[in-house]
């Protein structure tokens, strides 16, 4: 049986899919049809349910939950790795004094509608309503080009910003702690619910299995992961897998759990999502 599977380019995500997609763990007569892009776009395609498993933000998940279930395998969650809002570091003192008003004008450069960061921003700095979607690894440029105000940089970005000349503003997964004390939710790993209950299962484990080795054996995968990652330096790949690939994601468990729940009823209270009628879970 042929499955559609897609996710991000990103080392964290190339970690933990190399095994299960190149032949190093027992696939249970599952193959796998994979396609990379950048989380915006995947979440696009599962609004559309066009793939069987898919990455996604959990912001895009609360508007799919009738086409999808969480795996417990394979999510990005924890602490410090949080969104950071940014700007050009000569601008520091106008971005500081114009955040304060009600009527902002900054422009800002984001991952996507759908997007987890999207989302802390918007409870963070509801102000900011000028928004300007773009590809994440695009943002740091767009900045230094003067094109946008601040830039909310994900993934690897958070390494990179500094030798640039660009200046934090805030770190939101910093935010969502004091606020919430949970592990930040970023992204997950869902499955097309029109696929039996069993094969919804196989694919969780396998996915485990997955992270075990990739855990185990951490080098195995360098090649397929430099491949595909935007910064090519091992150290930062290493950076970005250690930082986004911890044991939530080999099994969400109570505490991953507790927090992607706190984070849609809170996104529920303050209108940012629908509210949800489908369990959540696998």
């Amino acid at each position: 049986m042929k499955l559609t599977l897609g996710f991000s380019p990103c080392p964290n995500d190339t970690f933990i899919f190399d095994a299960l997609i190149h032949g190093k763990i027992d696939t249970e007569g599952l193959e796998f049809e994979v396609t990379f892009d950048d989380v915006e776009t995947l979440n696009q395609k599962a609004m559309q349910g066009k793939l069987d498993i898919t990455k996604l933000s959990f912001h895009a998940f609360a508007y799919v939950t009738d086409k999808y279930a969480l795996l417990n395998a394979g999510s990005a969650l924890g602490f410090g790795v949080g969104p950071l809002l940014i700007c050009k570091q000569e601008n520091v003192a106008m971005i500081d004094q114009q955040l304060l008003s009600e009527n902002c004008k900054l422009k800002v450069g984001i991952p996507g509608k759908f997007t987890t960061a999207n989302f802390l921003l918007g409870i963070a700095y509801p102000q900011l309503t000028e928004k300007k979607e773009m590809v994440f690894s695009e943002i740091e440029q767009a900045l230094l080009d003067n094109k946008i105000d601040l830039g909310l940089i994900i993934h690897e970005n958070r390494f990179t910003y500094q030798a640039k000349g660009l200046h934090k503003v805030m770190d939101l997964g910093t935010y969502w702690e004091q606020h919430t004390g949970c592990a930040i939710p970023l992204g997950g790993i869902v499955i097309n619910r029109r696929l039996s209950p069993e094969i919804q299962q196989k694919v969780d484990r396998l996915i485990k299995k997955s992270v075990a080795y990739a855990f185990a054996n951490p080098r195995s995968g360098i090649d397929f992961i430099r491949k595909h990652a935007q910064e090519m330096d091992e150290s930062v790949m290493y950076q970005h897998i250690d930082l986004y690939v911890n044991h939530y994601s080999a099994d969400l468990g109570l505490e991953g759990r507790k927090a992607i729940d706190t984070l849609f009823e809170l996104a529920q209270q303050k209108g940012i999502i629908p509210q949800l009628a489908n369990s959540l879970y696998v």
